[in-house]
């Protein structure tokens, strides 16, 4: 009689536990479908202070990377960023920062590191926003990958070489 009662507490604990883990990743799928969609209405501003969003460069494999002019694993990563964007631009690659800094740094630190691809300054809010999108621990860089279809393909937290960054451009391409 006893391992009857042990058995259907087990079995009790076990559905708890089966449906607690149901609920909880079903809002995080419901939390990532809103980040996706926040990915193209998200307000930021250009360098010269122009409203903008994401959507001009929707259909295009996009490498939005939030960074800071004083971020040195940014400044690490920036070079590799402005390569590829020469060499896969015309392929239908876009990268895209959106600096957590000030806008009258980004300009200077633009023109210094030979940017190639749109610069967004987006301050705390872009911050927010990065965490939303997967960055949990808001640090920087992070950068995510959404294909042409508009699916986040990946989140990362840390500075990218180039060797990490190939294989999804390749395929995604």
């Amino acid at each position: 009689m006893r391992s009857w009662a042990v058995t259907l507490a087990v079995a009790v604990v076990a559905a708890a536990a089966g449906y607690a883990f149901y609920a909880w990743h079903d809002r995080e799928d419901d939390a990532a479908r809103l980040a996706a969609a926040s990915l193209w209405s998200q307000p930021l501003r250009d360098v010269a202070g122009a409203p903008k969003t994401l959507k001009q460069w929707r259909g295009q494999v996009l490498i939005v990377n939030f960074w800071a002019t004083w971020c040195a694993p940014c400044r690490e990563e920036i070079p590799v960023f402005v390569k590829l964007q020469r060499e896969y631009g015309e392929r239908g690659l876009q990268f895209v920062g959106v600096a957590i800094d000030q806008p009258e740094k980004v300009g200077p630190f633009a023109r210094e590191f030979g940017i190639n691809y749109p610069l967004l300054v987006g301050g705390l809010d872009a911050a927010e926003w990065s965490r939303s999108l997967g960055n949990r621990a808001g640090a920087l860089p992070f950068t995510v990958i959404v294909g042409r279809d508009g699916s986040v393909r990946l989140s990362h937290l840390g500075a990218l070489k180039e060797s990490e960054l190939l294989p999804y451009i390749r395929t995604l391409l």
